[in-house]
C-alpha cells in the first residue's frame, strides 16, 4: 500500500459553496506528456480509479491551510481541496507545488500579487503599491486604516496584496492591543473603526489570517471588536454570552488538550459566522467561503479524533445505559451523541459508515430504545434525531436489530413500537414530531431499500415480524376512533348518517391522516401482508367511517386508501368490497356534498372514471345494481352513464354466450327438428327475451333453467320489493357478478331495474311522490 502520508481526500466546492467529498486515495506529482507539465494525480485506494488529475500550473494561486490542507481554484467556479492525512506529505507535495512554480515553500500561498500581466500592473500600480505600505498601527490612524481595508474588497488583486501585508508584519496582533486600549479609554470612535478593520480581514477570504485571528489568544478580542457595529446604539455583549452563558460541558472528561482546542475554536467561529457576521449581501457571498472551508474541516478533524478515542466512548456508552446515571446527565450524553452525529455527515462516506458501525458496536440502538421511553422531550427529540441518522445510514442495520428483540423482551418495548407510541402521544398541535417518526417508519419499511443481494430474505422476514408485532400498534389510534356504535346496525331506513364515532379534534383527525398516509404506502408496497391483515381486521369498512369526518382532509385519506386498493384491481379486494357493500359511504358522502364541486367531488368521481375506464366487471356490476338510481341525475360528467353503458355492453355479451351455450346443449338427435323450427324458435326466443327483466341473465345453463322453472310457476315473485342485501344471500365464495342473479332481490331506494316497463309508470309516479315527501333514502343493502 502506499505510504499513508500521502493519503488524501478529495473535495470539491458546489454551488452552494459547500464541500463535496469526491473520494480517498492517494497523491502523487507526476509528469503528464497529455498535459505537457507535472500534474497532481489522485488514485482511488478502493481501485485505483483516476480521482483527480490536475496540471500544476504558473498562475494558479494554491494555498496551504491548517498544515494538513491544499486549496487552489481550477476555473472561476471550480475550487479543489486537499485534506491530507498526515502533515508531512502535505508538506512534501507543496514542496512540489513551489517548486514547479518557482516559489518559496514556506509561505502560505503561491501567488505573488507582484507578477501580474503589463496592462494590469499599469493599471493597478499607481493606486495599490502604497498598500503594502500599511499605516503605523496607532490609534490616530485607526480611520485611514479602516478605509484602507473597506477599499481593497473589491479588488482581488488588491486583497491578495493586503492579506500578504498583514501577515508578514505582525499587524494583526497590533491591531488588536489597540482594541484592548480603546476599551480602556472608552474610545467609542476608534472602537467603530476596528470593527470595520476587523470585518473587512474577515472578508479578505485568507485562511492563513484566520489561522490568527481564530487562535486562543486572539479569538475572544476578535468577538470584542465584532461587538461595535456602528449602526447599533448598544454594543453586543457576545463576549459575556460566549464566556458566561455558553457552558462548554464535558459528558466525560477529555484529557486531550488539542481536541479540546479545536473544539471550543469551532463553536466560537461557528458563532461568529451564524450570529456576529452579518448574512452577506448578493456581491459578499463568496467573501466567507474561506470561513464555511475552515469550520467543515475542523469538523472532520474533531469526529475523527473523538472516533478514534476508543476509551472515551466506550465510557460514553456505558453511562448511557446505566440505569444509576441521572436523567440530567443522561440527556447531556444523548444531546452529545446528537451533535456526534451531526458532525458525522462531514467525513466520506467510507469513513462514515465506520463511524456509524462502531456506535452500534457500542450499542446505540438498545440506549435509543431506553432514552425514547423518557418523559423528557428534549431527550426524545434528541433521541429521535439520532435514530434519523442511523436509519438514513443503514435501514437494514436498524431492521437486524428490531427483529432480534422479540426473543429478548416484551412487545411493548420494542424499538419500533415505542417510535409508533412516540407518534401516536405527540403532544405537538402542529404533530411535528410524529410527522418526523412516520417518516423513519416509511423508510424502514420501504421494500425499495430491502434489496440488497447478500440477504435475500430480508424483506420476507422483515415483513412478517412488522405484521405481527408492530402493526396492531399502530392501527390501534385509527380502530379506537372509528368504532361501531351498538345501534349502528339498528338504523333507521330515513337515517342519512352513519352512527359511528367519528373523531371531531382536529389534533387526532391530523394523527388518524398521517396513520392513513402510512397504511396506504403498506397497500401499495407489501400487497401480501397488507391484504391479509385489511381482510383479518375488515379494515377498509372501518377507515371508510372516516368519510363522515368534518375534516375534509381526513375525508380524502380515507378515500385514497380505498382509491389505492382499487388501483391493485385485484378480484381478491373486489370480492371484499362488493361483500361488504362498501361503496355506501362513499356515494353518501358524494350525495352529502351536494353540488359543491370540490376536492372531495372530484376525488370521489376519479374513483369511479377509473373503474369505468379500466373496466373492473365486478364492481360496475355491483354500482350499476345497487347505487345507479341515485348517481343517474349526476349529469356533468359522463361517469356514471359510461359505468351504466359498460354495463349494458357486459349484459348484451352475456346474453349472446348463453344463447350459443343453449344451442349447443341440445341433444344431437334434435338437431334436424332443430332446423326445421329454427324460425319458430328465434321468434319464440324473442319473445321470451322481451318478456324477462333485465335482472334475469343468469351466469350458467343451470341456474337459466332454475330461473325459467321460477318463471313458470310464478311471474309476479320476479318483481319482489322485499329489501334484501345481496351479499347475505350469497356464500363467501361465490363469484363477484353475483349481483345480477335474479334470485337476488333489490333495494327499493336504492336499486333500479334494466328495463323501464310501461306497466310501471304509475309505480315509478307513486315511488317519486312518496322520495319527495320523505327524506332521502341512501342506497343500502341491509345487513
Amino acid at each position: 500500500m502506499s505510504d499513508t502520508r500521502r493519503r488524501v481526500k478529495v473535495y470539491t466546492l458546489n454551488e452552494d459553496r459547500q464541500w463535496d467529498d469526491r473520494g480517498t486515495g492517494h497523491v502523487s506529482s507526476t509528469y503528464v506528456e497529455r498535459l505537457e507539465g507535472l500534474c497532481l494525480l489522485v488514485r482511488a485506494e478502493s481501485d485505483g480509479s483516476l480521482l483527480l488529475e490536475s496540471k500544476i500550473s504558473p498562475n494558479t494561486a494554491y494555498q496551504k491551510q491548517q498544515d494538513t490542507l491544499i486549496v487552489w481554484s481550477e476555473a472561476e467556479n471550480y475550487e479543489l481541496a486537499l485534506s491530507f492525512q498526515e502533515k508531512a506529505g502535505c508538506d512534501e507535495i507543496w514542496e512540489k507545488i513551489c517548486q514547479e512554480q518557482g516559489k518559496d515553500p514556506t509561505l502560505e500561498i503561491t501567488q505573488d500579487p507582484h507578477e501580474e500581466s503589463e496592462e494590469e500592473r499599469g493599471d493597478e500600480l499607481p493606486e495599490t503599491s502604497h498598500l503594502v505600505e500599511l499605516p503605523p498601527c496607532e490609534l490616530a490612524r485607526l480611520e485611514e486604516i479602516a478605509d484602507l481595508v473597506t477599499s481593497v474588497l473589491s479588488s482581488p488583486i488588491r486583497r491578495e496584496k493586503l492579506a500578504l501585508a498583514l501577515m508578514s508584519e505582525g499587524y494583526i496582533k497590533k491591531l488588536l492591543q489597540l482594541f484592548r486600549t480603546c476599551e480602556d479609554l472608552e474610545d467609542l470612535e476608534g472602537l467603530h473603526h476596528l470593527y470595520e478593520i476587523v470585518r473587512g480581514v474577515l472578508f479578505l477570504n485568507k485562511a492563513a489570517l484566520f489561522e490568527v485571528m481564530f487562535s486562543d489568544d486572539c479569538i475572544m478580542d476578535v468577538v470584542g471588536c465584532l461587538e461595535y457595529d456602528p449602526a447599533l446604539v448598544q454594543p453586543k455583549r457576545h463576549r459575556e454570552f460566549l464566556t458566561k452563558t455558553a457552558k462548554f460541558k464535558e459528558v466525560v472528561p477529555i484529557t486531550d488538550s488539542e481536541l479540546r482546542q479545536k473544539i471550543h475554536q469551532t463553536y466560537r467561529v461557528q458563532y461568529i459566522q451564524d450570529i456576529i457576521l452579518p448574512t452577506p449581501s448578493v456581491f459578499e457571498e463568496n467573501f466567507l467561503s474561506t470561513l464555511t472551508s475552515f469550520i467543515f474541516f475542523n469538523k472532520v478533524e474533531i469526529v475523527s479524533m473523538l472516533q478514534e478515542n476508543e476509551k472515551l466512548l466506550t465510557e460514553v456508552f456505558a453511562q448511557l445505559t446505566d440505569e444509576a446515571t441521572e436523567d440530567n446527565k443522561r440527556r447531556e450524553l444523548v444531546n452529545f451523541f446528537k451533535e456526534f452525529c451531526a458532525f458525522s455527515q462531514t467525513l466520506q462516506p467510507q469513513n462514515r459508515d465506520a463511524f456509524f458501525k462502531t456506535l452500534a458496536n457500542l450499542g446505540i440502538l438498545p440506549a435509543l430504545e431506553i432514552v425514547m421511553a423518557m418523559d423528557d422531550l428534549q431527550v426524545r427529540a434528541a433521541a429521535t434525531d439520532i435514530l434519523s441518522y442511523l436509519v438514513e445510514f443503514s435501514p437494514s442495520m436498524v431492521r437486524e436489530f428490531v427483529m432480534q428483540e422479540p426473543q429478548q423482551a416484551d412487545d411493548d418495548v420494542l424499538l419500533i413500537n415505542v417510535v409508533i407510541k412516540q407518534m401516536i402521544c405527540d403532544s405537538d398541535p402542529e404533530l411535528g414530531g410524529a410527522v418526523q417518526l412516520m417518516g423513519l417508519l416509511r423508510t424502514l419499511i420501504d421494500p425499495e431499500n430491502m434489496l440488497a443481494p447478500t440477504n435475500k430474505t430480508e424483506k420476507t422476514e422483515f415483513l412478517s415480524f412488522f405484521y405481527k408485532y408492530c402493526m396492531h400498534v399502530l392501527t390501534a389510534p385509527l380502530l379506537a376512533n372509528t368504532a361501531d356504535d351498538s345501534d349502528s346496525r339498528d338504523m333507521q331506513e330515513g337515517s342519512t348518517k352513519i352512527n359511528r364515532v367519528c373523531p371531531d379534534n382536529f389534533q387526532t383527525a391530523q394523527l388518524l391522516a398521517l396513520i392513513l398516509e402510512l397504511l396506504t404506502f403498506c397497500v401499495e408496497h407489501h400487497t401480501y401482508h397488507m391484504k391479509n391483515y385489511i381482510m383479518n381486521t375488515d379494515l377498509l369498512r372501518r377507515v371508510l367511517v372516516l368519510m363522515n369526518s368534518k375534516h375534509t382532509f381526513l375525508a380524502l385519506c380515507a378515500l385514497r386508501f380505498m382509491r389505492r386498493i382499487i388501483g391493485l384491481k385485484d378480484e381478491y379486494y373486489n370480492r371484499y368490497i362488493i361483500k361488504g357493500n362498501l361503496f355506501e359511504p362513499v356515494i353518501n358522502a358524494l350525495l352529502d356534498n351536494g353540488t359543491r364541486y370540490n376536492l372531495l367531488n372530484s376525488a370521489i368521481i376519479e374513483l369511479f372514471e377509473f373503474i369505468k375506464v379500466e373496466d373492473i366487471k365486478s364492481l360496475i356490476a355491483h354500482i350499476v345494481d345497487n347505487f345507479y338510481k341515485a348517481l343517474e341525475s349526476i349529469e356533468y360528467v359522463q361517469t356514471f352513464k359510461g359505468l351504466k353503458g359498460r354495463y349494458e355492453q357486459e349484459k348484451d355479451r352475456q346474453t349472446q354466450r348463453f344463447r350459443r351455450y343453449r344451442r349447443e346443449a341440445r341433444p344431437v338427435e334434435d338437431d334436424d327438428e332443430m332446423w326445421l323450427n329454427e324460425d319458430e324458435d328465434d321468434e319464440d326466443e324473442a319473445a321470451e327475451e322481451k318478456g324477462r327483466s333485465d335482472e334475469d341473465y343468469p351466469e350458467s345453463y343451470e341456474k337459466f333453467m332454475e330461473a325459467k322453472k321460477g318463471a313458470a310457476n310464478g311471474a309476479s315473485g320476479a318483481n319482489s320489493k322485499a329489501a334484501t342485501s345481496a351479499s347475505a344471500t350469497s356464500p363467501n365464495g361465490s363469484s363477484a357478478k353475483a349481483a345480477a342473479l335474479p334470485a337476488t332481490p333489490v333495494v327499493k331506494t336504492g336499486l333500479v331495474g334494466l328495463v323501464d316497463y310501461p306497466d310501471d309508470e304509475d309505480e315509478e309516479e307513486e315511488d317519486e311522490e312518496e322520495e319527495e315527501q320523505s327524506p332521502r333514502k341512501r342506497p343500502r343493502l341491509g345487513s
